[in-house]
């Protein structure tokens, strides 16, 4: 079960990295199109837009890391056999469940994967485990 364990922290650390490009290029493209707007719209429109565009996109920004960081905390801590990531993991898959198609796939497999008893005895045994 090492090796599952290994493979769902890889698949929690793609879906989050992700993410985080994901609200990396949000807030880029809010910033640019709140750029262009300001530079090329009237003084009263402007004044109007931007802050609309900006508060958008940093709302979307922080939104998406908020549900990205999660993942990387628990991508990391299963990658090193921590005892609550365990658990992390298995809340975080029970939530990915709703989010079709593929999160209900890594939420299936990751609740397999946690739930198994090998995988409990794994995280519970005091030493140390080699990667």
């Amino acid at each position: 079960m090492q090796t599952h364990v290994k493979v769902l922290a890889a698949l929690f650390l793609a879906f989050s990295a992700l993410g985080v490009l994901g609200a990396l290029g949000i807030m880029a493209v809010f910033g640019g199109v709140a750029g262009i707007v300001g530079a090329t719209a009237p003084n009263d429109e402007a004044l109007i837009a931007v802050p609309v565009l900006g508060l958008t996109g940093t709302l979307l920004t922080v939104l998406l890391l908020v549900l990205s960081l999660p993942g990387l905390a628990a991508g990391i801590g299963l990658w090193w056999f921590k005892p609550w990531a365990r658990i992390l993991g298995i809340v975080l898959c029970a939530l990915s469940l709703v989010a079709i198609p593929w999160g209900t796939l890594l939420g299936i497999y990751g609740l397999w994967v946690l739930l198994n008893k090998d995988t409990e005895r794994l995280f519970s045994s005091p030493t140390t485990v080699s990667s």
